[in-house]
């Protein structure tokens, strides 16, 4: 591992002396390292059997993210994918620092900011992994048909693949999904989403500033980003009030969480089993009966 760092970091155009390489905890797919140089800090995510376009789909995500110059992202230094062994790894700016008064405020505002970037449509260019689950990407005209065939179908398609779907729970998602647009709003923007925003995926760096990291991004329904958010926690009163105060939600998003919510609570199902699926039974019951 740590002639593999010494390389990529020779690679990226950094020949200064290696002076601390120590491995990062907190991620489940990659291996990573915090290594400083003489010159500069890093934080390295290497993979010896990443899915193609692994990391060049996070490189992109990130970009994008940057692109719209309303909040941060770590810079990307160099990645690299090997098609035949299957090794792949990405350097970025290692980002660190403490939280203050005013940090979750700005994540708030500065993401609702972010969800005012849009499109035309819904979608992306180009396929993403959430986790390390391959999610097909297509530009669709109706956000009601793009979360039905572009995200919600293929978790059901690989939950069933995986023997996690009896045979009341298949019928009742496939009822579901027939029924999506009697829930989901006929007109919507189509809002520049981070597309896996939970509590580990923003980090704090040295100004309190805070950082996106980690995103799997597309064109979507922003409420779609904030059903996420509320699964699991890590976000305070202080985040929603400040998104709140730049894009309002609509009064009709209360009804609307859990059905999005059921995306995030398909995706655990496939990589966690069956400890999520009377989470996921709780929420088509209740929209179909």
């Amino acid at each position: 591992m740590e002639k593999f760092i010494k390389q990529a970091i020779y690679n990226r155009g950094d020949t200064s002396p290696i002076q601390l390489i120590r491995p990062v905890s907190g991620g489940d797919i990659n291996q990573a390292s915090y290594v400083k140089t003489e010159k500069e800090e890093y934080f390295i995510k290497y993979n010896n059997s990443t899915p193609p376009g692994f990391f060049q789909q996070e490189v992109q995500g990130l970009t994008k993210i940057k692109e719209t110059g309303v909040i941060q992202v770590p810079n990307v230094y160099d990645f690299h994918e090997s098609t035949e062994s299957g090794e792949g790894w990405l350097i970025l700016e290692w980002i660190q620092g403490e939280k203050n008064g005013k940090t979750e405020e700005l994540l708030g505002r500065q993401l609702a900011l972010m969800h005012s970037v849009s499109k035309d449509k819904f979608g992306f260019h180009h396929p993403s992994y959430i986790g390390m689950i391959e999610q097909p990407n297509q530009y669709y005209d109706k956000w009601a048909e793009y979360y039905t065939k572009n995200r919600l179908l293929p978790q059901i398609e690989l939950a069933k693949k995986k023997g996690y779907l009896y045979q009341e729970r298949e019928a009742g998602l496939y009822e579901l999904l027939e029924k999506m647009e009697k829930w989901l709003p006929h007109s919507c923007e189509a809002s520049l989403l981070h597309g896996d925003l939970w509590g580990g995926n923003w980090i704090v760096g040295k100004t309190g500033d805070p950082y996106l990291i980690d995103p799997s991004v597309f064109y979507g329904h922003s409420e779609f980003e904030l059903s996420f958010t509320e699964l699991f926690g890590g976000f305070s009163s202080a985040f929603y009030q400040a998104y709140q105060e730049v894009r309002p939600l609509s009064p009709e998003y209360e009804e609307r969480k859990t059905l999005y919510q059921l995306f995030y609570l398909l995706v655990h199902l496939n990589l966690f089993g069956e400890a999520y699926g009377r989470s996921v039974d709780r929420v088509w019951r209740y929209y179909v009966g």
